[in-house]
Protein backbone atom coordinates (compact mmCIF):
# COMPACT_ATOMS: atom_id res chain seq x y z
CA UNK A 1 0.00 0.00 0.00
CA UNK A 2 1.52 3.02 -1.23
CA UNK A 3 1.64 6.11 1.59
CA UNK A 4 0.78 9.37 1.12
CA UNK A 5 3.02 12.31 0.73
CA UNK A 6 0.77 14.68 2.20
CA UNK A 7 0.39 12.42 5.24
CA UNK A 8 4.27 12.38 5.91
CA UNK A 9 4.71 16.04 6.18
CA UNK A 10 3.95 17.52 8.68
CA UNK A 11 4.53 20.04 11.31
CA UNK A 12 7.58 19.55 13.55
CA UNK A 13 6.68 19.02 16.89
CA UNK A 14 6.15 21.82 19.42
CA UNK A 15 9.17 20.94 21.56
CA UNK A 16 11.38 20.91 17.85
CA UNK A 17 10.33 24.68 17.69
CA UNK A 18 12.88 26.91 18.23
CA UNK A 19 12.14 29.34 21.77
CA UNK A 20 10.48 33.13 20.84
CA UNK A 21 12.22 34.17 24.05
CA UNK A 22 15.46 32.53 22.91
CA UNK A 23 15.50 34.16 19.78
CA UNK A 24 14.25 37.33 21.34
CA UNK A 25 17.39 37.01 23.48
CA UNK A 26 19.67 36.15 20.67
CA UNK A 27 17.70 39.39 18.12
CA UNK A 28 18.24 41.23 21.42
CA UNK A 29 22.55 40.75 22.09
CA UNK A 30 22.84 41.00 18.42
CA UNK A 31 20.87 44.60 18.41
CA UNK A 32 23.41 45.79 21.05
CA UNK A 33 26.37 44.90 19.91
CA UNK A 34 25.43 46.63 16.61
CA UNK A 35 24.71 49.47 18.73
CA UNK A 36 27.78 49.20 21.06
CA UNK A 37 29.67 49.56 17.53
CA UNK A 38 27.81 52.30 15.88
CA UNK A 39 28.08 54.60 18.99
CA UNK A 40 30.99 53.99 20.08
CA UNK A 41 33.25 56.22 17.70
CA UNK A 42 30.16 58.73 17.76
CA UNK A 43 29.36 58.69 21.57
CA UNK A 44 32.18 57.12 23.09
CA UNK A 45 34.78 59.60 21.68
CA UNK A 46 34.47 63.44 23.36
CA UNK A 47 37.22 65.97 21.69
CA UNK A 48 36.94 69.19 24.46
CA UNK A 49 39.19 72.01 24.47
CA UNK A 50 41.18 72.92 27.48
CA UNK A 51 42.25 76.24 29.47
CA UNK A 52 45.38 75.73 27.27
CA UNK A 53 43.86 75.54 23.99
CA UNK A 54 44.79 72.24 23.87
CA UNK A 55 41.87 69.03 22.75
CA UNK A 56 41.71 66.72 25.23
CA UNK A 57 40.09 63.11 24.51
CA UNK A 58 37.41 61.98 26.76
CA UNK A 59 35.97 58.68 27.09
CA UNK A 60 32.28 57.43 27.80
CA UNK A 61 31.96 53.84 27.51
CA UNK A 62 29.75 53.83 30.19
CA UNK A 63 27.32 55.66 28.05
CA UNK A 64 27.98 53.84 25.23
CA UNK A 65 26.80 50.60 27.28
CA UNK A 66 23.91 52.65 28.37
CA UNK A 67 22.54 53.07 25.06
CA UNK A 68 23.45 49.20 24.29
CA UNK A 69 21.53 48.23 27.10
CA UNK A 70 18.55 50.42 26.61
CA UNK A 71 18.42 49.02 22.66
CA UNK A 72 18.73 45.52 23.86
CA UNK A 73 16.02 45.65 26.27
CA UNK A 74 13.77 47.38 24.04
CA UNK A 75 14.58 44.93 21.18
CA UNK A 76 14.12 42.07 23.63
CA UNK A 77 10.63 43.26 24.74
CA UNK A 78 9.29 43.82 21.12
CA UNK A 79 10.41 40.61 19.82
CA UNK A 80 8.37 38.91 22.41
CA UNK A 81 5.29 41.32 22.09
CA UNK A 82 4.62 43.04 19.31
CA UNK A 83 7.13 41.35 16.70
CA UNK A 84 6.89 37.27 18.08
CA UNK A 85 6.03 35.09 15.14
CA UNK A 86 4.45 33.10 16.81
CA UNK A 87 2.03 35.27 18.34
CA UNK A 88 -1.77 34.85 16.59
CA UNK A 89 -2.47 37.09 13.63
CA UNK A 90 -4.46 40.34 14.49
CA UNK A 91 -7.98 40.30 13.70
CA UNK A 92 -8.65 43.41 11.66
CA UNK A 93 -12.01 45.10 13.35
CA UNK A 94 -14.71 46.62 10.99
CA UNK A 95 -15.78 48.76 13.75
CA UNK A 96 -14.08 51.60 15.75
CA UNK A 97 -12.70 50.26 18.81
CA UNK A 98 -13.35 51.08 22.23
CA UNK A 99 -10.48 54.08 22.32
CA UNK A 100 -12.25 55.33 18.91
CA UNK A 101 -15.68 54.70 20.60
CA UNK A 102 -14.65 56.54 23.91
CA UNK A 103 -12.95 59.46 21.46
CA UNK A 104 -16.11 59.60 19.43
CA UNK A 105 -17.96 60.36 22.40
CA UNK A 106 -15.55 63.26 23.63
CA UNK A 107 -15.09 64.67 20.54
CA UNK A 108 -18.24 67.17 21.40
CA UNK A 109 -17.10 68.36 24.25
CA UNK A 110 -12.85 68.13 23.03
CA UNK A 111 -12.80 71.16 20.72
CA UNK A 112 -14.45 73.40 22.64
CA UNK A 113 -12.31 72.50 25.58
CA UNK A 114 -9.76 72.77 23.49
CA UNK A 115 -10.43 76.64 22.21
CA UNK A 116 -11.43 78.02 25.55
CA UNK A 117 -8.36 76.57 27.05
CA UNK A 118 -6.38 78.10 23.98
CA UNK A 119 -7.89 81.47 24.38
CA UNK A 120 -7.77 81.89 28.37
CA UNK A 121 -3.97 80.67 28.16
CA UNK A 122 -2.19 83.93 28.13
CA UNK A 123 -4.42 84.98 31.13
CA UNK A 124 -3.33 81.79 32.97
CA UNK A 125 0.10 82.28 32.12
CA UNK A 126 0.18 85.68 33.62
CA UNK A 127 -1.74 84.55 36.61
CA UNK A 128 0.48 81.27 37.56
CA UNK A 129 3.83 83.01 36.25
CA UNK A 130 2.99 86.30 38.83
CA UNK A 131 2.93 88.78 36.54
CA UNK A 132 2.88 90.19 32.78
CA UNK A 133 6.88 89.81 32.55
CA UNK A 134 7.64 87.06 34.10
CA UNK A 135 4.88 85.16 31.77
CA UNK A 136 6.58 85.92 28.74
CA UNK A 137 8.17 82.90 28.17
CA UNK A 138 5.35 80.66 28.25
CA UNK A 139 3.50 83.52 26.26
CA UNK A 140 5.75 83.04 23.41
CA UNK A 141 5.85 79.10 23.86
CA UNK A 142 2.80 79.25 22.89
CA UNK A 143 2.59 81.19 19.90
CA UNK A 144 5.25 79.06 19.10
CA UNK A 145 3.45 76.21 19.14
CA UNK A 146 0.06 77.36 17.70
CA UNK A 147 2.43 78.22 14.82
CA UNK A 148 2.90 74.84 14.24
CA UNK A 149 -0.47 73.93 14.76
CA UNK A 150 -1.10 76.26 12.04
CA UNK A 151 1.59 74.77 9.71
CA UNK A 152 0.13 71.55 10.19
CA UNK A 153 -3.58 72.33 9.87
CA UNK A 154 -2.49 73.84 6.28
CA UNK A 155 -0.57 70.56 5.48
CA UNK A 156 -2.84 68.57 6.85
CA UNK A 157 -5.22 69.49 3.31
CA UNK A 158 -2.34 68.31 1.49
CA UNK A 159 -1.45 65.16 3.19
CA UNK A 160 -4.12 63.97 5.01
CA UNK A 161 -6.90 65.08 3.12
CA UNK A 162 -6.15 64.62 -0.71
CA UNK A 163 -3.16 62.04 -0.11
CA UNK A 164 -0.56 64.36 -1.55
CA UNK A 165 2.81 63.15 0.37
CA UNK A 166 4.63 66.98 0.10
CA UNK A 167 7.92 67.19 1.52
CA UNK A 168 8.33 70.76 0.48
CA UNK A 169 5.39 72.19 2.42
CA UNK A 170 8.24 74.97 4.34
CA UNK A 171 8.89 76.35 1.03
CA UNK A 172 5.28 77.97 1.15
CA UNK A 173 6.18 79.04 4.23
CA UNK A 174 9.25 81.27 3.29
CA UNK A 175 7.49 82.46 0.50
CA UNK A 176 5.10 84.09 2.64
CA UNK A 177 7.77 85.43 5.22
CA UNK A 178 9.67 86.52 2.23
CA UNK A 179 6.45 88.33 0.71
CA UNK A 180 5.96 90.27 3.77
CA UNK A 181 9.41 90.82 4.54
CA UNK A 182 10.17 92.66 0.99
CA UNK A 183 7.17 94.29 0.82
CA UNK A 184 6.90 95.82 4.64
CA UNK A 185 10.74 97.05 4.09
CA UNK A 186 10.40 98.31 0.75
CA UNK A 187 11.60 101.92 0.07
CA UNK A 188 9.20 102.74 -3.04
CA UNK A 189 6.16 101.42 -1.58
CA UNK A 190 6.75 103.37 1.65
CA UNK A 191 7.50 106.70 -0.10
CA UNK A 192 4.07 106.11 -2.09
CA UNK A 193 2.31 105.74 1.26
CA UNK A 194 3.98 108.69 3.01
CA UNK A 195 2.49 110.47 -0.15
CA UNK A 196 -0.80 109.97 -0.42
CA UNK A 197 -1.35 108.62 3.11
CA UNK A 198 1.13 110.51 5.45
CA UNK A 199 4.42 109.96 7.06
CA UNK A 200 4.20 106.34 9.36
CA UNK A 201 0.72 104.70 7.20
CA UNK A 202 2.78 102.15 5.88
CA UNK A 203 4.72 101.27 8.69
CA UNK A 204 1.59 100.57 10.63
CA UNK A 205 -0.44 98.99 8.46
CA UNK A 206 2.00 97.11 6.57
CA UNK A 207 1.39 93.54 8.39
CA UNK A 208 -2.29 93.76 7.94
CA UNK A 209 -2.18 94.63 4.15
CA UNK A 210 0.91 92.23 3.36
CA UNK A 211 -1.21 89.22 5.34
CA UNK A 212 -3.59 88.50 2.27
CA UNK A 213 -1.09 89.32 -0.26
CA UNK A 214 1.17 86.51 1.33
CA UNK A 215 -1.17 84.07 1.55
CA UNK A 216 -2.17 84.46 -2.21
CA UNK A 217 1.31 84.82 -3.41
CA UNK A 218 2.16 81.40 -1.47
CA UNK A 219 -0.66 79.93 -3.35
CA UNK A 220 0.05 80.50 -6.79
CA UNK A 221 3.28 79.19 -5.97
CA UNK A 222 0.96 76.27 -4.67
CA UNK A 223 -0.53 76.11 -8.22
CA UNK A 224 2.69 76.08 -9.89
CA UNK A 225 4.10 72.82 -7.96
CA UNK A 226 1.06 71.80 -8.45
CA UNK A 227 1.16 71.65 -12.29
CA UNK A 228 4.69 69.65 -13.09
CA UNK A 229 3.59 66.87 -10.14
CA UNK A 230 -0.11 66.14 -11.56
CA UNK A 231 1.13 62.70 -13.12
CA UNK A 232 3.22 61.59 -9.91
CA UNK A 233 2.25 59.74 -6.73
CA UNK A 234 3.82 58.08 -3.74
CA UNK A 235 7.38 58.72 -3.61
CA UNK A 236 8.15 60.54 -6.67
CA UNK A 237 5.34 63.38 -5.68
CA UNK A 238 7.75 63.06 -2.54
CA UNK A 239 10.39 63.68 -4.39
CA UNK A 240 9.89 66.40 -6.47
CA UNK A 241 8.11 68.10 -3.65
CA UNK A 242 11.43 67.73 -1.57
CA UNK A 243 13.46 69.39 -4.50
CA UNK A 244 11.03 72.07 -4.88
CA UNK A 245 11.82 73.09 -1.19
CA UNK A 246 15.18 73.09 -1.81
CA UNK A 247 15.29 74.99 -4.86
CA UNK A 248 13.05 77.72 -2.67
CA UNK A 249 15.57 78.02 -0.42
CA UNK A 250 18.53 78.02 -2.61
CA UNK A 251 17.09 81.04 -4.43
CA UNK A 252 16.67 82.75 -1.51
CA UNK A 253 20.64 82.14 -0.70
CA UNK A 254 21.22 83.40 -4.04
CA UNK A 255 19.07 86.41 -5.16
CA UNK A 256 20.93 88.35 -2.97
CA UNK A 257 20.00 91.76 -4.68
CA UNK A 258 16.43 90.57 -3.72
CA UNK A 259 16.74 88.42 -0.55
CA UNK A 260 19.76 90.23 0.74
CA UNK A 261 21.43 86.30 0.55
CA UNK A 262 22.14 84.46 3.95
CA UNK A 263 22.20 87.43 5.70
CA UNK A 264 18.55 87.64 5.64
CA UNK A 265 15.87 90.56 5.68
CA UNK A 266 16.08 92.94 8.95
CA UNK A 267 14.14 95.68 10.19
CA UNK A 268 10.74 94.36 9.45
CA UNK A 269 7.61 96.73 10.77
CA UNK A 270 6.68 95.43 14.13
CA UNK A 271 2.76 94.63 14.51
CA UNK A 272 0.33 96.99 14.96
CA UNK A 273 -3.06 96.93 17.32
CA UNK A 274 -4.80 97.63 13.84
CA UNK A 275 -2.70 100.95 13.33
CA UNK A 276 -1.94 101.55 16.88
CA UNK A 277 1.87 101.07 17.93
CA UNK A 278 2.72 99.01 20.98
CA UNK A 279 4.58 101.68 22.28
CA UNK A 280 5.14 104.21 25.00
CA UNK A 281 4.47 107.23 23.19
CA UNK A 282 1.13 109.16 23.22
CA UNK A 283 -0.53 107.61 20.80
CA UNK A 284 0.48 104.21 21.42
CA UNK A 285 -2.02 101.04 22.83
CA UNK A 286 -0.96 101.35 26.56
CA UNK A 287 -1.79 105.09 26.96
CA UNK A 288 -5.22 105.16 24.83
CA UNK A 289 -6.69 102.19 26.58
CA UNK A 290 -5.33 103.75 29.75
CA UNK A 291 -2.92 100.79 30.67
CA UNK A 292 1.02 101.35 32.10
CA UNK A 293 2.98 100.50 29.41
CA UNK A 294 4.52 97.22 28.75
CA UNK A 295 6.31 95.06 25.73
CA UNK A 296 4.08 92.47 26.91
CA UNK A 297 1.27 93.85 25.27
CA UNK A 298 2.43 92.80 21.78
CA UNK A 299 3.20 89.48 22.88
CA UNK A 300 -0.27 89.20 24.03
CA UNK A 301 -1.62 90.34 20.68
CA UNK A 302 0.69 88.11 18.60
CA UNK A 303 -0.45 85.49 20.46
CA UNK A 304 -3.96 86.43 19.95
CA UNK A 305 -3.40 86.72 15.89
CA UNK A 306 -1.50 83.24 15.51
CA UNK A 307 -4.88 82.18 17.78
CA UNK A 308 -7.22 83.69 14.96
CA UNK A 309 -5.57 82.70 12.23
CA UNK A 310 -5.16 78.85 13.36
CA UNK A 311 -8.60 79.10 13.72
CA UNK A 312 -9.32 80.30 10.39
CA UNK A 313 -7.83 77.81 9.10
CA UNK A 314 -9.63 75.16 11.00
CA UNK A 315 -12.80 76.36 10.33
CA UNK A 316 -12.16 77.00 6.40
CA UNK A 317 -10.78 73.20 6.38
CA UNK A 318 -13.68 71.96 8.39
CA UNK A 319 -16.31 73.52 5.51
CA UNK A 320 -14.66 72.36 2.66
CA UNK A 321 -14.64 69.11 3.67
CA UNK A 322 -18.36 69.22 3.37
CA UNK A 323 -18.22 70.93 0.46
CA UNK A 324 -17.72 69.15 -2.72
CA UNK A 325 -14.34 69.92 -3.37
CA UNK A 326 -13.02 68.33 -0.01
CA UNK A 327 -15.10 65.05 -0.69
CA UNK A 328 -13.18 65.28 -4.20
CA UNK A 329 -9.91 65.24 -2.40
CA UNK A 330 -10.79 62.34 -0.13
CA UNK A 331 -12.14 60.39 -3.24
CA UNK A 332 -8.52 61.32 -4.52
CA UNK A 333 -6.80 60.07 -1.34
CA UNK A 334 -8.57 56.81 -1.60
CA UNK A 335 -8.31 56.06 -4.90
CA UNK A 336 -7.73 58.18 -7.93
CA UNK A 337 -8.75 55.53 -10.42
CA UNK A 338 -11.70 55.92 -9.35
CA UNK A 339 -12.10 59.42 -9.29
CA UNK A 340 -11.13 59.86 -13.19
CA UNK A 341 -13.78 56.96 -13.54
CA UNK A 342 -16.51 59.14 -11.68
CA UNK A 343 -15.84 62.48 -13.89
CA UNK A 344 -13.72 64.00 -11.03
CA UNK A 345 -11.30 66.08 -12.46
CA UNK A 346 -8.35 65.13 -10.88
CA UNK A 347 -5.89 67.58 -12.33
CA UNK A 348 -8.35 70.65 -10.69
CA UNK A 349 -8.50 68.69 -7.50
CA UNK A 350 -4.96 68.53 -6.77
CA UNK A 351 -4.15 72.05 -7.99
CA UNK A 352 -6.84 73.34 -5.29
CA UNK A 353 -5.55 70.96 -2.51
CA UNK A 354 -1.87 72.65 -3.00
CA UNK A 355 -3.03 76.45 -3.73
CA UNK A 356 -5.03 75.77 -0.51
CA UNK A 357 -2.57 74.10 1.75
CA UNK A 358 0.23 76.80 0.49
CA UNK A 359 -2.12 79.50 1.37
CA UNK A 360 -2.00 79.01 5.01
CA UNK A 361 1.36 77.91 4.51
CA UNK A 362 1.89 81.88 3.42
CA UNK A 363 -0.23 83.17 6.47
CA UNK A 364 2.16 81.56 8.60
CA UNK A 365 4.85 82.60 7.13
CA UNK A 366 3.81 86.42 7.30
CA UNK A 367 3.22 85.60 11.16
CA UNK A 368 6.74 84.26 11.77
CA UNK A 369 8.15 87.48 10.13
CA UNK A 370 6.26 89.77 11.86
CA UNK A 371 6.97 88.11 14.78
CA UNK A 372 10.66 87.68 14.72
CA UNK A 373 11.08 91.00 12.64
CA UNK A 374 14.15 89.03 10.96
CA UNK A 375 14.09 86.60 7.76
CA UNK A 376 16.98 84.25 6.24
CA UNK A 377 17.11 81.05 4.53
CA UNK A 378 18.50 79.54 7.13
CA UNK A 379 14.79 79.50 9.26
CA UNK A 380 13.17 77.11 5.81
CA UNK A 381 15.36 74.13 5.76
CA UNK A 382 14.18 70.52 5.28
CA UNK A 383 14.08 70.02 8.90
CA UNK A 384 11.27 71.85 9.39
CA UNK A 385 9.24 70.44 6.62
CA UNK A 386 9.94 67.01 8.58
CA UNK A 387 8.70 68.18 11.76
CA UNK A 388 5.47 69.32 10.50
CA UNK A 389 4.80 66.49 8.17
CA UNK A 390 5.84 64.26 11.54
CA UNK A 391 3.28 66.34 13.09
CA UNK A 392 0.48 65.36 10.29
CA UNK A 393 1.42 61.82 10.21
CA UNK A 394 1.86 61.32 14.36
CA UNK A 395 -1.68 63.00 15.12
CA UNK A 396 -3.51 61.02 12.60
CA UNK A 397 -4.02 62.39 8.58
CA UNK A 398 -7.30 63.97 8.10
CA UNK A 399 -7.60 64.39 11.89
CA UNK A 400 -7.75 68.20 13.00
CA UNK A 401 -7.50 67.61 16.54
CA UNK A 402 -4.98 64.78 16.33
CA UNK A 403 -2.65 67.04 14.61
CA UNK A 404 -3.08 69.68 17.44
CA UNK A 405 -2.26 67.38 19.95
CA UNK A 406 0.86 66.11 17.67
CA UNK A 407 2.03 69.61 17.65
CA UNK A 408 1.36 70.34 21.48
CA UNK A 409 3.07 67.07 22.66
CA UNK A 410 6.05 67.30 19.80
CA UNK A 411 6.68 71.08 19.80
CA UNK A 412 5.37 72.07 23.40
CA UNK A 413 6.94 68.90 24.90
CA UNK A 414 10.49 69.24 23.23
CA UNK A 415 11.23 72.92 23.96
CA UNK A 416 10.09 71.88 28.07
CA UNK A 417 13.14 69.87 27.79
CA UNK A 418 14.41 73.45 28.86
CA UNK A 419 13.46 73.80 32.24
CA UNK A 420 14.63 70.03 33.44
CA UNK A 421 17.18 71.65 35.22
CA UNK A 422 16.76 68.47 38.21
CA UNK A 423 18.66 66.15 35.12
CA UNK A 424 21.66 68.25 35.93
CA UNK A 425 22.18 67.29 39.49
CA UNK A 426 25.37 65.29 40.64
CA UNK A 427 23.69 62.05 41.07
CA UNK A 428 22.06 61.98 37.65
CA UNK A 429 24.19 63.53 34.86
CA UNK A 430 25.87 66.22 36.65
CA UNK A 431 26.02 69.78 35.94
CA UNK A 432 27.14 69.94 32.16
CA UNK A 433 24.31 67.67 31.02
CA UNK A 434 21.85 69.87 28.36
CA UNK A 435 18.77 68.00 27.89
CA UNK A 436 17.63 70.37 24.87
CA UNK A 437 20.53 68.39 23.12
CA UNK A 438 18.55 64.85 23.01
CA UNK A 439 16.14 66.80 21.69
CA UNK A 440 15.87 64.95 18.18
CA UNK A 441 16.67 61.70 19.49
CA UNK A 442 13.73 61.72 21.36
CA UNK A 443 11.73 62.63 19.16
CA UNK A 444 12.83 59.72 16.87
CA UNK A 445 11.98 57.14 19.44
CA UNK A 446 8.06 59.24 19.83
CA UNK A 447 8.39 58.39 16.16
CA UNK A 448 9.34 54.97 16.15
CA UNK A 449 7.05 54.36 19.18
CA UNK A 450 4.05 56.00 17.20
CA UNK A 451 4.18 53.82 14.25
CA UNK A 452 4.56 50.66 15.68
CA UNK A 453 1.80 50.80 18.36
CA UNK A 454 -0.36 53.25 16.64
CA UNK A 455 0.67 53.29 12.90
CA UNK A 456 -2.66 55.19 11.60
CA UNK A 457 -1.48 58.41 14.31
CA UNK A 458 -3.03 59.39 17.38
CA UNK A 459 -6.64 59.25 16.09
CA UNK A 460 -6.82 56.76 13.96
CA UNK A 461 -10.80 57.04 13.84
CA UNK A 462 -12.08 59.46 10.95
CA UNK A 463 -15.88 61.14 10.73
CA UNK A 464 -17.24 60.86 7.39
CA UNK A 465 -18.73 64.23 5.70
CA UNK A 466 -21.73 61.96 4.27
CA UNK A 467 -24.02 59.43 5.83
CA UNK A 468 -27.34 58.00 6.61
CA UNK A 469 -29.28 58.67 8.97
CA UNK A 470 -26.38 57.71 11.43
CA UNK A 471 -23.21 59.40 11.82
CA UNK A 472 -20.34 56.98 13.12
CA UNK A 473 -16.92 57.08 13.03
CA UNK A 474 -15.33 54.98 10.47
CA UNK A 475 -11.99 52.70 11.61
CA UNK A 476 -8.87 53.64 10.74
CA UNK A 477 -8.37 50.20 9.26
CA UNK A 478 -10.98 50.92 6.90
CA UNK A 479 -9.18 54.33 5.86
CA UNK A 480 -6.12 54.43 3.73
CA UNK A 481 -3.59 56.93 3.64
CA UNK A 482 -3.68 58.08 0.12
CA UNK A 483 -0.77 57.62 -2.03
CA UNK A 484 -0.51 61.15 -3.99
Amino acid sequence: MASDPAAETTAPPADARPSAVAGALKDAIVSGLLTALLLTPLVGFRASESGTGSLVLTYRFGLVAIFAGIVMVGRFLLMVTVWNPNRPPRRVSTTPGAMARIGALAAPAVKPVFFSFAILYPFLSILIAGGLSPSRYWVDLGIYVLTYVMLGWGLNIVVGLAGLLDLGYVAFYAVGAYTFALLSTSVPINDFFAGTLGDGFWTAWAFWICLPLSGILAAMWGVILGFPVLRLRGDYLAIVTLAFGEIIRLVLINWVSLTNGGAGISSIPPITFFGVPFDSSDTGFASIFGLEFNSMHRMIFLYFVILGLAALTAVVTIRLRKMPVGRAWEALREDEIACRSLGINTTLTKLTAFATGAMFGGFAGAFFAVRIRFVSPESFTFMESAVILAIVVLGGMGSQMGVAGAAILLIGGMELLRNLSFLKADFLFGPDFDPSLYRMLIFGFAMVAVMVWRPRGLVSSRMPTVFLKQRKAVSGSLVKEGHG
